[in-house]
């Protein structure tokens, strides 16, 4: 049986569920609330808000063992060839850790931690030069994850080292930026794989132009030739990246260096303990305590059974106010795929559209669209145990916001006005972090990534390539001239909006 004949097997259960609310689930089953609920570590997760019954579930982790889930996240682990397009392994794993059989992966993981000893060198360094802004410039997987942490868990009261990060190729970003530095003490990372990333070496050359010294500039890439060519930044302050590393996934390596300065290189190491806490346990745990295969069943089935076309990233806590953006990269940049690994059309649907914002502000915003909408959304609704105890009145407003939602929505609440009725059976998720600190964040991370591998897993497809984003890049190179008065565009449209800006 093919992996989307299985899956499409699943909608036999989601139509005998169909008349089947959420409450009812509930109440035939006393237990539902704690026997559909896992904790790991610093994170807990409950999916009895899901519309799935145990039969449901027993197909879903029949569908699982058929697509021999664990021996596919032993590969991963052990450094097989699980990028096959492009002939690689993805051992972001091995850069928080050593659970690998492979020699590959172990030459990865002694390569990280030699990474990770000139990164503590670095930081010393940094801090004893009388720098106190750090501008950190990349752009996708090179910004999201570091721009994340640092948002997220920096001291805002006392901060090490502030780190700014520019992305846009849009110059006024990079003037929003400088506006608030003293460039002479400020320092500036280049963060490119391939250091010929278009936005990063231009806003790079902004930059390098306004610190008037290059003692400041520092590069994270696979590529150091260039970045000693282009940037003269000498050896001694490259820090390396690998191509077994993708983009989305790499902000474990290096690429991290901004989180290591703005929280120290002690709390980036907790980091890494925290997904590597998650790592041995999505390897070791079996099918039915295992955290991320959950989660991917959990997607699949919201998907492919209840033909859910969109899924909500809720998190409350302000400081997770970018995790949507981060999540909606790392999941749609992975999953966004219509064949399958052999190149074969892939029928059945595949990742959704993730978004998101943090509660409670869009509570006055696109919630009431989850309520009473007609497009009905999967979601995710993360909160944090341990918040500001300074302001109790206002922590313990926010986490009943978190459980009042999740109830209402699964619930709803019938009504003879038909304004003021709310149909509930919205499904999702909840998730719970202890405390907002690194180790938590780091596995919450990592669930994250290891759900989206094992989606593709369950769908056939590569979660590691990303083809899609090349086009529209290699478009734009070729424009650049006709905007510039040099050549003219082949398609009539471009052209006819060309002359347009042009006038």
């Amino acid at each position: 049986m093919t992996a989307s004949s299985a899956i499409r097997q699943l909608r036999a259960h989601a139509v005998r569920l169909a008349s089947t609310s959420i409450p009812a689930l509930s109440a035939a089953d006393p237990r539902r609330a704690s026997a559909l609920a896992l904790r790991v570590g610093p994170l807990y997760a409950n999916f009895a808000r899901q519309r799935y019954d145990d039969a449901a579930l027993d197909a879903l982790f029949a569908l699982a063992a058929a697509r021999d889930v664990g021996g596919r996240l032993r590969a991963l682990f052990d450094g097989d060839t699980v990028n096959p397009t492009e002939d690689r392994p993805a051992l972001h794993t091995a850069l928080r850790g050593d659970l690998s059989s492979g020699p590959v992966a172990r030459d990865a993981s002694r390569a990280a931690a030699e990474a990770r000893q000139r990164m503590r060198e670095l930081v010393a360094q940094i801090e004893a030069s009388g720098v106190t802004e750090v501008v950190s410039v990349g752009i996708g997987g090179s910004d999201l994850g570091p721009r994340l942490m640092v948002d997220a868990l920096a001291d805002r009261e006392a901060p090490r080292l502030r780190v700014h990060f520019l992305s846009n190729v849009d110059p006024a970003a990079a003037r929003a930026v400088m506006a608030a530095l003293d460039p002479a003490r400020t320092a500036v990372l280049l963060v490119s794989k391939s250091f010929g990333t278009q936005e990063t070496l231009l806003n790079g050359r902004i930059l390098r132009e306004w610190l008037g010294d290059d003692s400041r500039l520092y590069a994270i890439t696979a590529n150091a030739a260039r970045a000693e060519a282009a940037f003269s930044i000498p050896a001694a302050r490259i820090l390396p990246m690998w191509d077994w590393v993708g983009g989305r996934y790499s902000m474990w390596s290096a690429v991290g260096f901004p989180i290591a300065l703005a929280l120290g290189m002690d709390s980036f190491e907790a980091l890494l303990d925290g997904a590597a806490e998650m790592d041995a346990h999505v390897l070791d745990a079996p099918a039915r305590g295992n955290l991320a295969l959950w989660h991917a069943l959990t997607a699949v089935w919201n998907r492919n059974a209840l033909g859910l076309s969109s899924h909500a990233v809720l998190p409350y806590a302000d400081r997770l106010r970018l995790l949507p953006n981060y999540l909606q990269q790392l999941v749609m940049e992975s999953l966004g795929k219509s064949v399958r690994i052999d190149g074969s059309p892939v029928d059945v649907d595949t990742v959704p559209v993730w978004w998101g914002g943090v509660g409670t502000d869009t509570q006055h915003s696109f919630f009431q669209a989850l309520h009473q909408g007609t497009l009905a959304a999967s979601m995710d609704l993360i909160g944090v145990v341990a918040g500001d105890d300074g302001h109790r009145d206002n922590a313990d407003a926010l986490l009943a916001n978190l459980l009042a939602q999740s109830e209402a929505l699964a619930n709803g609440r019938a009504s003879d006005d038909p304004h003021r009725a709310y149909p509930g059976n919205r499904v999702g998720t909840m998730l719970l972090l202890d405390a907002l600190d690194p180790r938590a964040l780091g596995a919450l991370i990592a669930m994250y990534e290891h759900s989206v591998y094992l989606q593709g897993v369950l769908w056939g497809i590569n979660p590691f390539d990303q083809f899609g984003v090349e086009l529209g890049k290699q478009v734009a190179d070729r424009l650049l001239p006709a905007l510039r008065g040099e050549g003219e565009a082949a398609d009539p449209v471009t052209r006819e909006l060309i002359a347009q800006l042009r006038r």
